[in-house]
């Protein structure tokens, strides 16, 4: 890991709240930022300070002040300047200093783009009355560290900014402690109780592999949401075992993959990819291998199963389930917007609606497929007689 300590400076703070607008106040979020960062490379081991950890209002010179106190005036000090921007541009960018090269600044920029944002730029910038210095204080008066000033969108912006800011601002984080990890050489094998997040793993499944449960992952690495990065480096409490063990189970007359799933306190998607599955298909006599130990957290299936029908558009579905398609996208580890119909998608529970009003051109058929769901439990849950609905009326789903 080299010899690299890292000093995060939320920026401004106090009287000096910065741009504000939408909701987000820049001195609030940048600190929620700035904390998540610290949380994350302190749990890993990385030497780390913050700049303030508290909403105070702090001067220029008092702000390179700490930060060269932190660790000193050296070039194996990392500086990550927390900014949001404003004035109706879109997307992220990122400023290094004269005297430093564009790796670092790059590596952010790149990480950002795979946690979803729009890449906008890594400059410089230098002061009109002496072009040999930086324009901003961070860069010009940091002695021999290494700064880099984050702007992680704009709070004005047109675009998928302010959702990104006030709903994702975690992964955009994230997206920066990947950065700073590959720049300085963090080896993730350091600490044998770590796990990195790979394509299709969700915190479920990581709990279930390493026998613990969501709330311990969450609170290990200060998680506030379900989401994962691909890359993402996670704590596994101490005591977890590394493998899980199977028993054999005997598909029987009547059996689905949901009622196996439901009776093994398991999900239909862990078993698919425990018995390489490639649809819901099951046949008497076949043999699943199923989770020999079960969880017993009230909240650990939170998500329920969606197939994609033709016609299926992530936008429409992310309509339906009242979801960011980011969102739907993070969770779905999805890299595009392309669905195949038959495709299973993963929609958190939550988003499910309990109710639907009866729109013109609606049936209980329509209204069962847009729900996954059954016209046979449509009436059943409703107490219908018949297949006949109004415009207006309300059913439970």
């Amino acid at each position: 890991m080299n010899n690299y300590k890292i000093v995060i400076d939320a920026g401004h703070g106090g009287e000096d709240s910065g741009a504000t607008g939408n909701g987000i106040i820049e001195k609030n979020l940048t600190l929620n930022i700035s904390k998540y960062i610290y949380d994350r490379l302190r749990n890993l081991g990385v030497p780390v300070t913050m700049t303030r950890t508290t909403d105070e209002t702090i001067s220029p010179t008092e702000r390179v002040n700490r930060i060269l106190n932190a660790y000193g005036d050296n070039n194996d000090v990392i500086v990550v300047s927390n900014h949001i921007n404003a004035g109706g541009g879109d997307g992220a960018e990122v400023i290094y200093a004269l005297r430093n090269d564009d790796k670092l600044a790059n590596l952010v920029l790149d990480n950002l783009e795979k946690a979803g944002q729009n890449p906008r730029k890594v400059y410089q910038r230098r002061l009109p009355s002496n072009m040999s210095k930086d324009y901003y204080f961070i860069h010009r008066n940091t002695g021999k560290t290494e700064p880099i000033i984050v702007e992680y969108g704009f709070l004005d912006g047109k675009g998928n900014d302010v959702n990104l800011l006030k709903n994702n601002y975690q992964q955009l984080a994230e997206a920066t402690v990947q950065a700073l990890l590959e720049y300085i050489g963090y080896n993730s094998n350091i600490n044998e109780n770590t796990y990195t997040v790979k394509s299709g793993d969700s915190l479920w499944s990581i709990a279930k592999k390493f026998n613990t449960t969501l709330q311990d992952l969450k609170q290990l690495n200060n998680l506030s949401s379900n989401l994962l990065n691909v890359g993402q480096i996670l704590q596994i409490p101490e005591s977890s075992p590394v493998q899980n063990e199977y028993i054999l189970y005997t598909v029987k007359n009547g059996d689905t993959l949901y009622s196996i799933s439901r009776n093994f306190n398991t999900t239909p998607q862990e078993l698919r990819i425990i018995n390489d599955l490639g649809s819901n298909f099951l046949s008497i006599g076949q043999q699943l291998k199923v989770p020999n130990n079960s969880l017993n957290d009230e909240n650990e299936n939170n998500f329920i199963e969606y197939t994609v029908k033709s016609g299926d558009t992530l936008y429409s579905i992310s309509r339906n389930y009242n979801i960011d398609i980011q969102d739907l996208m993070k969770i779905n580890n999805l890299s595009s917007n392309l669905l195949s119909v038959g495709q299973i998608l993963q929609i958190p529970s939550e988003q499910v609606n309990t109710t639907y009003v009866v729109k013109n051109g609606d049936t209980l058929y329509s209204i069962a497929s847009q729900f996954n769901t059954t016209v046979d439990n449509l009436k059943q849950k409703n107490n219908l007689t018949n297949n006949i609905i109004s415009i207006g009326q309300v059913l439970n789903i």
